[in-house]
């Protein structure tokens, strides 16, 4: 088969792999319909996780088709059209039996890390019972693609670790697709200002036709003393970061107010400053998270009754074998006017 394959920082390829086939009896093969490249794929290609080794095949996002399962597999069988979760979840460890399935004993995020991901024509699915999710028929596959990572990260990261309510006044910094995802799912709090902060013109055009009531552009550096102009010099109630650089997350620090919640869903590759000697006295709360994905079948009810529409993140449609041409458009994300692009298998 083919995948997209990592090769250092920098370095990726187009290649033949071999196919990938069962090794446990809860296992599962899918072949790939739709992928997509995620933000953490960037970080990956910059070398920001090392644990991601030479000849890995990335991609941790997807809906396909299950092609075989292990004896073991019940809930699903050839045929069905499934959601591939971003989480691997054995059920059964004390991990998982809280809930936390993002530090699984035997899986959490590995897809497209530590074991070969879904850039590729095919992948296999470990605890694939726990892992995957079922298509009802009919359903808008491009749409659900988006349920494998940036909706429930957006959600469970930014908007249940931040703590929103309704009346809050809220800060996204970061418009690109997780930051909008924590943006249509903060609705459901109704937060009374959503201020949404890029340096991206067109991400911001965006994010106004998404609910954002204030956005603010980041380049001249002037949104702390912006946010204070809206919120009466109080700052925030609640800080979503959604970059992953320290200057976003500095942003973070200086725009909360009293109380308030800052919650981080960026990917970090490099040590931020805790500015403690402003913040130690302001009952902030500063969370982190992985996404666990225990949100997604709510979030799936929400997609079908048509509560919200993650399709409107997707920007850009490619082949999958155009994969080296959508990393270029997705990694050039201001100029491109990129959100989501779908790869098509």
């Amino acid at each position: 088969m083919k995948a997209l394959v990592y090769h250092g920082p920098d370095k990726k390829a187009w290649e033949e792999k071999p196919k990938p086939v069962i090794i446990e009896t809860t296992d599962a093969i899918v072949k790939i319909l739709k992928t997509t490249i995620c933000g953490t794929d960037l970080h990956i290609m910059r070398g920001d996780l090392p644990a991601v080794t030479d000849g890995r095949i990335i991609g941790h996002e997807g809906v396909g088709i299950v092609e075989a399962t292990g004896n073991s597999v019940s809930n699903f069988k050839p045929g069905d059209h499934v959601i591939i979760s971003c989480i691997t979840s054995c059920g059964k460890c004390e991990y998982c039996k809280k809930g936390m399935y993002s530090h699984c004993e035997k899986g959490g995020w590995i897809l497209g890390n530590l074991i070969d991901g879904t850039q590729a024509e095919y992948v296999r699915i470990p605890y694939a019972d726990n892992s995957l999710y079922p298509i009802p028929a009919g359903s808008d596959e491009e749409a659900l693609v988006m349920l494998s990572d940036i909706l429930p990260t957006g959600f469970e990261c930014g908007v249940l670790n931040g703590q929103v309510k309704p009346g809050d006044t809220i800060a996204i910094i970061g418009a690109g697709p997780v930051g909008l995802a924590a943006l249509l799912t903060a609705q459901f709090y109704t937060p009374a200002e959503i201020i949404v902060i890029d340096m991206d013109d067109n991400r911001l055009e965006v994010a106004k036709t998404f609910g954002a009531t204030q956005t603010i552009n980041s380049s001249n550096g002037k949104a702390v003393e912006r946010v204070m102009e809206f919120t009466n010099n109080k700052g925030v109630d609640v800080a979503i970061e959604a970059v992953g650089v320290p200057p976003t997350f500095e942003l973070c620090q200086e725009i909360i107010g009293a109380g308030g919640h800052i919650a981080n869903i960026g990917v970090h590759g490099k040590s931020v400053t805790l500015h403690m000697e402003t913040l130690w006295s302001k009952n902030v709360t500063i969370t982190t998270r992985l996404v666990d994905t225990v949100t997604t079948p709510m979030l799936f009810k929400t997609i079908q009754s048509k509560k919200i529409h993650p399709k409107q993140l997707i920007t850009h449609h490619f082949r999958l074998d155009q994969i080296m041409e959508a990393y270029d458009t997705f990694g050039n994300a201001a100029k491109e006017k990129a959100l989501k692009v779908i790869l098509t298998n």
